[in-house]
């Protein structure tokens, strides 16, 4: 069951937060963040509302906003089909292969999905892909540009041939971006953010894409305003948007998700 997994968050809890002002102040922080490193446009929002009620993830939806991440499979194959369809789903937890039917099945507006790092991982996700009447499935490549062996994700020296993979062998699948998960404590070292931008460089050389169609998605609660001004155009922004999470008796497998946990309690203390 999903609530094993999850922390309880109970109507009461959920109507003391207020998602429209907060999400209304986070767009508005990443704005000026991009205004004052002089950017084109600011990036895109991905509002993770892991762990959080259908009514909340409605609160920001009807405050006009459109793209969500989601965590867990079970979790956001349960709420996609109680949600408007024209939400564009991202999913950004670690997905294993075995799990990547499921999850395409199950939510036929999934957008994105954030967090390929295997050739066989973006194998699954064609299969599935080709099995629907729906339009390519964008990829983002997960790099580990800290290079903590807690963290999923290629090297950095590896992206370039997993790109070129999903470029070129996979054919219902679209190659759109690179994605990173910060330090431990949301804020990653400048260095992270630059060694994105590398990677973005490279992918691009080998591919012969243009970097303006190359994502760079990197930056959550604690450093997306860090990561716009060096060029994020994805940010992940959960707990500023939708209220501190209660990880009270939940522990979960996925290490990324377990340093998420670890930073959370960490800021809202």
């Amino acid at each position: 069951m999903l609530s094993r997994l999850l922390p309880m968050v109970t109507a009461a809890a959920a109507s003391e937060h207020k998602v429209a002002p907060a999400l209304k102040d986070v767009l508005s922080r990443a704005a000026a963040a991009s205004k004052k490193a002089n950017l084109s446009k600011p990036p895109r929002l991905v509002a993770v509302s892991k762990t959080k009620p259908n009514e909340l993830v409605k609160e920001a939806y009807d405050a006009g906003h459109r793209d969500f991440g989601e965590n867990y499979v079970q979790e956001i194959s349960e709420k996609a089909p109680q949600l408007p369809h024209d939400i564009r789903w991202h999913f950004i937890g670690h997905l294993q292969s075995n799990k990547a039917k499921a999850v395409i099945d199950a939510v036929p507006n999934l957008a994105v999905v954030e967090t390929v790092d295997s050739v066989k991982l973006a194998n699954k996700l064609n299969n599935a892909v080709k099995g629907q009447e729906r339009d390519p499935l964008d990829i983002y490549v997960q790099v580990n540009t800290s290079g903590e062996e807690s963290k999923f994700g290629v090297e950095p020296k590896d992206c370039v041939s997993l790109a070129e993979h999903v470029h070129k062998e996979c054919d219902v699948l679209r190659f759109a971006g690179l994605m990173t998960i910060g330090q431990q404590d949301y804020t990653s070292r400048p260095e992270d953010f630059q060694c994105l931008a590398r990677c973005r460089e490279e992918v691009c050389n080998a591919l012969n894409l243009k970097p303006e169609d190359v994502e760079l998605s990197m930056g959550m609660s604690g450093d997306f305003e860090k990561a716009t001004a060096a060029g994020s155009t994805n940010i992940r922004v959960g707990s500023t948007i939708f209220g501190k999470r209660d990880y009270t008796g939940s522990k979960p497998s996925d290490p990324n998700e377990q340093e998420t946990q670890q930073a959370e309690k960490s800021l809202q203390t």
